[in-house]
């Protein structure tokens, strides 16, 4: 999406996730304030002092934006040491690059293994922090390209472990997605519908218009921002026919009834599933709607953890234009932030959010999920847009640069 936005300006969602793992007094969180040079995590002798995955968001050259993560010890014990390693379990699915932490000068134990075992197993990089250098008498001369040798005390070796996460990162990571830049050019005009109703955010936009609406600028194009109720009236009194309008999903019907045929529509869902990368994946899910039967199972699952409200459109508007569109009896199930089920053999469709408050791999990680149950996975502005029946129209502004 351009150049990169300031500090403060950049989601987390947006931010590469760099995890440290390790065992208990390991030197994680010792480590990672010294990597962040903040005291964000609590330091103690005494075992098992991170209790829950702590994060820190901070800028890392030349990776850039980044959200670093502290983890509880996986080798943590008992009752409560079982719910913390499940914690670093969840916090795994969603890591960009995992920093193993040891402080063995060499090698490593049974726990490490298992760990380096989950970053292959799960296709997460990583290198290997061997901490408390300060303490080591005999420092092995060569260690592998992955490793570095550090101390929270000394400080040594700190620089060395940034320099080195930001490589990992700059050759791990794929670049980031378009929206909808590379289909318009300069001085363009864009239409944004953002409806205001009782589902909207008090005093600002949601992720996905701020996200469309930078993509936009940064292709120098212009942008005009409307409701639903007076795009009609901006249409006409505009001075220049737009290039294209993207509008929410829940208007979408309204606004195909107002906007030209010469002008290209979609949706942010749409644009932001191609910005995703799983917007041909999505379109399929959504026509396999005309498939479905009495009693199958359709999951709907949202990726942020708003208070449910009146007309919420993840389970009470999506269930109810399914019902009517498809005429059958659906089971519906609902999930919502970070749950989602590891089992989906039970659902002949999962409906997904936008994802924008997941990271890529965590918004991946559930795709191929159902990819291996063989269930079809969409999201909510593609399936909208099919049960409206204007979803071939609203994939006609990437027919000029291709999918």
């Amino acid at each position: 999406m351009g150049d990169i936005v300031s500090l403060n300006e950049t989601p987390n969602a947006m931010r590469a996730h760099i995890g440290f793992f390790g065992r208990t007094n390991a030197g994680k969180s010792s480590l990672v304030n010294a990597v962040t040079n903040q005291p964000i995590s609590v330091v103690s002798s005494v075992s098992g002092t991170t209790t829950d995955p702590v994060k820190k968001a901070m800028e890392l050259l030349p990776a850039g934006p980044v959200v670093i993560v502290d983890t509880p010890g996986f080798d943590d014990s008992g009752i409560l040491g079982t719910l913390r390693v499940e914690k670093t379990k969840e916090t795994l699915r969603k890591t960009d690059l995992a920093v193993l932490v040891t402080d063995r000068c060499e090698g490593f134990d049974n726990f490490e293994e298992t760990l380096i075992e989950m970053f292959n197993a799960n296709g997460v990089p990583y290198i290997v922090a061997r901490n408390k250098s300060d303490l080591y008498e005999n420092r092995p001369e060569n260690i592998a390209e992955n490793e570095v040798f550090t101390s929270s005390v000394t400080k040594d070796g700190i620089d060395s472990l940034k320099n080195l996460i930001a490589k990992t990162l700059v050759k791990f990571t794929s670049p980031t997605g378009k929206l909808v830049s590379d289909c318009i050019e300069q001085n363009d005009l864009v239409v944004l519908v953002i409806p205001i109703d009782q589902s909207a955010p008090k005093g600002r936009l949601i992720l996905p218009q701020q996200m469309v609406m930078r993509d936009i600028l940064d292709a120098n194009a212009l942008v005009l921002a409307v409701k639903e109720t007076e795009l009609e009236n901006a249409l006409k009194t505009v001075g220049k026919k737009p290039k294209l309008v993207i509008t929410d999903s829940q208007v979408f019907s309204k606004v195909k009834q107002i906007v030209p045929r010469d002008i290209f529509l979609t949706s942010f869902s749409i644009v932001l599933a191609r910005f995703k990368g799983f917007l041909d994946s999505a379109v399929k899910g959504a026509r396999t709607l005309d498939e479905l039967k009495d009693g199958d199972k359709v999951l709907i699952s949202e990726g942020c953890s708003h208070h449910r409200q009146c007309g919420d459109i993840g389970t009470q508007k999506l269930p109810k234009w399914i019902l009517e569109y498809t005429g059958k009896n659906i089971e519906f199930s609902f999930t919502q932030g970070g749950d989602f089920p590891e089992n989906l053999s039970d659902f002949s469709l999962i409906i997904h959010c936008g994802g924008c408050m997941l990271t890529e791999r965590e918004v991946a990680r559930r795709r191929k999920t159902a990819q291996y149950y063989g269930i079809p996975f969409t999201n909510y502005g593609t399936t909208i847009a099919h049960v409206n029946g204007i979803l071939d129209i609203s994939l006609e502004f990437l027919e000029q640069k291709g999918k």
